[in-house]
């Protein structure tokens, strides 16, 4: 007897993407409608927009009744969107997520999707053998990609050559596992994730992906980076014995964080409980 597919929930966070979001809704919309016979749910999370993505993301949600929206007024990071939206992870058996550009389309995420049984979380990887990159980066990207995966790799040892690639699938019973773990609100989000994937004893799968650099990315090399490279260090540091002693270091933290004009991560001991009180109030749309 042929097993049903397993339902599948899509998240994408957004921040200020009335111009670009659009398209990349209709497409992954209308693919999954077409190619995929499991239950799918598309949910936006929109992250303090102050522009109309929630007016365009209604629009397209009056022609799919798959798509839906999660609606924070304050902005909490990428990493804050997507611990929210990742609450949602008992409506389905699969969760997924990817960038709001379109940098990675509907066929590549469901080639994640239909590897779902070889591993617990499936990621995309722009650096293994096989990989389509239909726009490159730029050599400074580039550059800068690869010494910052020199430095996570150096700090947590996971062996992952692309933890930054926003396509990435995970089972239900990972996603509730983890959860209370997932503590980093920027878009060093990922290596929290997948570092507490891996503490758990979650098995992860890289897979080469198709992928296109799209022009108008909210990652610079200045700003972006730093916070980047900042959480990492500090996630590292929640799990040294260390953590406590520098809990007295929190106003510092917290300043820095500002001056970046960066999220700061939520707050708590690591796999404990975790306070969220700074998120703000979501209201689900749809």
């Amino acid at each position: 007897m042929t097993q049903p597919a397993p339902s599948l929930l899509l998240l994408i966070p957004a921040y200020n993407e009335e111009h670009r979001i659009e398209p990349v809704l209709l497409e992954f919309a209308d693919y999954f409608q077409n190619r995929y016979p499991g239950r799918f749910q598309l949910v936006v999370v929109l992250n303090g927009c102050r522009d109309n993505t929630i007016g365009v993301v209604r629009g397209v949600a009056n022609k799919y009744p798959s798509v839906s929206a999660l609606e924070f007024s304050e902005p909490i990071g990428k990493g804050g969107a997507l611990i929210e939206g990742l609450k949602l992870a008992p409506l389905a058996d699969l969760i997924g997520y990817v960038d709001a550009d379109g940098a990675t389309g509907p066929k590549a995420f469901h080639d994640l999707v239909q590897r779902w049984q070889e591993a617990d979380c499936v990621i995309g990887s722009r650096w293994l053998p096989g990989a389509v990159l239909h726009q490159s980066q730029s050599g400074r990207r580039q550059f800068a990609s690869r010494v910052f995966h020199t430095i996570v790799e150096g700090l947590f040892w996971m062996h992952i050559r692309d933890t930054q690639c926003g396509a990435k699938l995970m089972r239900r019973k990972a996603v509730e596992k983890i959860h209370s773990s997932l503590r980093i609100a920027d878009m060093a989000f990922d290596i929290n994730l997948l570092y507490s994937l891996k503490r758990a004893g979650f098995s992860i799968l890289e897979v080469p992906t198709e992928w296109t650099d799209k022009i108008g990315s909210k990652v610079t090399l200045g700003k972006t980076s730093l916070t980047m490279l900042l959480s990492a260090i500090r996630l590292r540091l929640f799990y040294s014995p260390f953590y406590k002693m520098l809990r007295p270091l929190s106003p510092l933290e917290a300043w820095i964080y500002k001056k970046l004009r960066a999220p700061r991560p939520l707050r708590g001991p690591p796999d404990g409980k975790r306070e969220s009180d700074h998120l703000g109030d979501g209201l689900q749309d749809g």
